[in-house]
């Protein structure tokens, strides 16, 4: 049984609970407040475990059957509360963070307790809008015996996400020398031209066949409007379905020289998250299908994108991984994101059955 009006209650209190990733303190007050909801909700707490000065939450089972896997941090400031309230108008549940992703994790709280049986842990994490530096081996420690990581991660147009694209960052430093820009410009060397002649040449090593994106996206160079650019700066954001592709351009980007004498060129950042592919999700989405008409969900269909998550690392290691079963909404990352109030009683129900049904394979 879901009662609906105390899971809004719990939205409302996560999502006032402000946490942008890079605000530790901040990160740490909302995993005090999600602890407290597990307790109140599942009966006992969980584990706070710190990494690197940062709080991640841990609860259930040490080495559980199934983890539901989610984060609790946002990319919003400190302060946004107050510009975009908590509300629910008609269907639309607003507030910083509400469907990327603080409504799923509320919503994965009440599938656990409707459930009710061991064998399930469930990670929430605080930097995966950062990367998951500190997290990624939790979540691969806390995946290595499931049978099934279920990520709550929002639908994609009432979608689950069956593959993600691999993400890579680079930033490329070009080292030149600077001189006079009226004076004697022919005695320095640059880095501004060296870094916009990377910038065009990168761009070409995308697929657009294969769906693999390189994209430049940051550009730093200079200091004054009268001096040769002695150090330029790039960074470029990577794409790809498959581990073979973002090997490709992981070679070809580290290879990168340039045209210009004497500029040194510098390759910082790598891969981030591999693919997470089909070939790892489809039987859980099968699952789903078969349980969605159960739950009052109709032509229950599936996604693939090209963002990442934290599912993107349990697929890696070779666990069956699916996302996107967290809140209905849209906007993440946006001032404008909303969350389906209509379409919250049937995925907590859908979730609780595939977490039972899972736990009784």
């Amino acid at each position: 049984m879901v009662n609906l009006n105390t899971v809004l209650a719990d939205m409302q209190t996560l999502i006032e609970t402000e946490s942008p990733s890079a605000d530790l303190d901040a990160c740490a007050r909302v995993v005090q407040v999600a602890n407290e909801m597990l307790t109140q909700r599942l009966g006992s707490p969980g584990k706070v475990i710190n990494v690197a000065g940062r709080d991640h939450l841990w609860w259930g089972a040490e080495q559980p059957k199934v983890l539901v896997l989610g984060h609790i941090d946002t990319v919003w400031p400190i302060g946004t509360l107050a510009e975009i309230p908590f509300a629910i108008n008609g269907d639309k549940l607003t507030g910083p963070g509400c469907v990327d992703m603080k409504s799923g994790v509320v919503q994965g709280i009440h599938a656990i307790a409707a459930a009710n049986l061991p064998g399930v842990a469930y990670l929430l994490t605080t930097d995966e809008e950062i990367g998951s530096e500190t997290s990624r081996g939790l979540i691969e420690q806390a995946a290595a015996s499931a049978v099934a990581v279920l990520v709550l991660e929002c639908a994609q147009h009432e979608a689950l996400k069956t593959a993600r694209k691999g993400t890579s960052n680079y930033e490329i430093v070009a080292h030149g020398l600077a001189a006079h820009a009226g004076l004697e410009p022919e005695k320095g060397i640059n880095a501004g031209l060296a870094i916009s002649e990377i910038a065009l040449s990168v761009s070409k090593i995308g697929s657009a066949e294969l769906g693999t994106t390189v994209t430049p996206t940051v550009i730093k160079a200079g200091t004054t409007t009268n001096t040769v650019p002695a150090l330029a700066e790039l960074s470029i954001d990577v794409r790809a379905w498959s581990a073979t592709e973002q090997q490709r351009v992981d070679s070809e980007i580290k290879s990168i020289t340039s045209s210009i004498p004497g500029i040194k060129i510098e390759v910082k950042g790598g891969i981030n998250r591999p693919p997470m592919e089909t070939k790892l999700s489809m039987g859980l989405f099968s699952l789903a299908q078969e349980i969605a008409p159960e739950v009052g969900i109709t032509n229950l269909a599936n996604a693939e994108v090209g963002g990442a998550s934290d599912g993107n690392f349990t697929a890696a290691i070779g666990i069956p991984t699916i996302d996107g079963l967290g809140a209905v909404g849209a906007g993440s990352h946006a001032r404008t994101e909303w969350v389906s109030v209509s379409a919250i009683e049937p995925r907590v129900k859908l979730l609780a059955e595939m977490i039972t049904r899972l736990l009784k394979a």
